[in-house]
């Protein structure tokens, strides 16, 4: 019932919006890689949001914005497919999703787009890539050379995550026993291996390892009873973080549900972002 309320309210919220599906924004090899972009109806040079979804970086669809309310906050939102790490390891995910956001900047005009300042928001697993998006600017290994702007930039202007990772290193000493059921088949296909095998990828992947005065502001949404993410990645990544950032730690709350995208918290991110 909670699932198809959810859809019936992501619906409405579409229908008044403009809505662009299945925009190629690079290729790899024979694959497409595509982005859906929602532009509140009515506003011109609309601010954007980039959104990256989760699904323990091998599941999950473009199709599933769980933040689409912030489209009644005057935001566009890019929500991007990337290539999951049943079909590549790291770092593609982050290499296709840079050069999504260098597509967004060289089309900003024909879509009717502010990307002066970027926003980049995450869930899940994508919480943890739009953290390392956001803090690895112009970063060597991880900037990539996907698609057909590498004159553009992918820096971004503010970052958030729901419940996603921060350090690949600490997370398994984190976990629960549930959580461990989850996380290290999902960490074996996105870095090949347990990250205490593969401790130079493991660290390259970990948002805490990039961190610099220069970093855009972060905030973080998470609850304090996820049996799946540790809440203490989100604690670890406030602490360690040079910039402006804060943790809105939700009570009782698990991995995901309604309550992180309700009214009350997509206000609290409309207000951090402007």
């Amino acid at each position: 019932m909670r699932l198809t309320l959810a859809l019936l309210l992501l619906a409405t919220v579409f229908a008044q919006a403009d809505t662009q599906t299945d925009i190629e924004y690079a290729r790899v090899g024979e694959a497409a890689l595509l982005l859906d972009l929602h532009t509140p109806s009515g506003v011109k040079q609309a601010p954007l949001i980039v959104y990256v979804h989760g699904g323990a970086w091998r599941a999950g669809s473009k199709s599933d914005v769980p933040i689409a309310g912030l489209l009644d906050h005057g935001f566009a939102l890019a929500s991007v497919d990337y290539r999951l790490s049943t079909q590549a390891r790291f770092p593609a995910q982050v290499h296709d999703i840079k050069a999504a956001i260098r597509f967004l900047r060289a089309k900003a005009s024909s879509f009717g787009l502010n990307t002066e300042k970027i926003a980049i928001i995450g869930s899940s697993a994508g919480g943890h890539l739009a953290a390392l998006v956001g803090v690895t600017n112009g970063h060597r290994e991880l900037e990539g050379r996907v698609g057909d702007h590498l004159d553009q930039s992918s820096a971004v202007s503010a970052i958030v995550s729901f419940y996603g990772a921060s350090n690949l290193q600490s997370i398994l000493g984190q976990s629960t026993e549930f959580g461990l059921t989850v996380r290290i088949p999902a960490l074996k296909l996105l870095l090949g291996d347990v990250p205490e095998k593969v401790p130079d990828l493991a660290k390259l992947a970990s948002p805490v390892a990039h961190l610099d005065k220069q970093d855009p502001p972060l905030l973080l949404l998470h609850g304090d009873a996820d049996p799946q993410m540790p809440p203490a990645q989100s604690a670890e990544f406030a602490k360690a973080y040079l910039g402006k950032v804060s943790l809105i730690t939700l009570p009782g709350s698990k991995h995901g549900g309604d309550e992180f995208y309700d009214a009350e918290h997509l206000r609290l991110v409309a207000d951090f972002l402007r």
